[in-house]
């Protein structure tokens, strides 16, 4: 990892450059906007959009609300 061999690094330090990113998107039965909001409590408007727009899903879902 990174040039090292994984053996030779800690434990929580290989912990931490490990993610795990699921396949199956999951929605709560909530608004887009609130399970956006799970992710970040206080984001503004302005940073879900921002967020929508970056997941190229803003266009999608202007498209189904129109």
């Amino acid at each position: 990892m990174d040039g090292r061999q994984i053996k030779d690094l800690h434990l929580r330090e290989l912990r931490r450059k490990i993610g795990y990113v699921g396949q199956e998107p999951v929605l709560f039965n909530s608004s887009i906007k609130d399970n956006l909001l799970y992710g970040n409590p206080t984001a503004t408007d302005e940073q879900v959009i921002n967020a929508l727009k970056s997941a190229n899903a803003w266009n999608f879902i202007n498209e189904k609300m129109g």
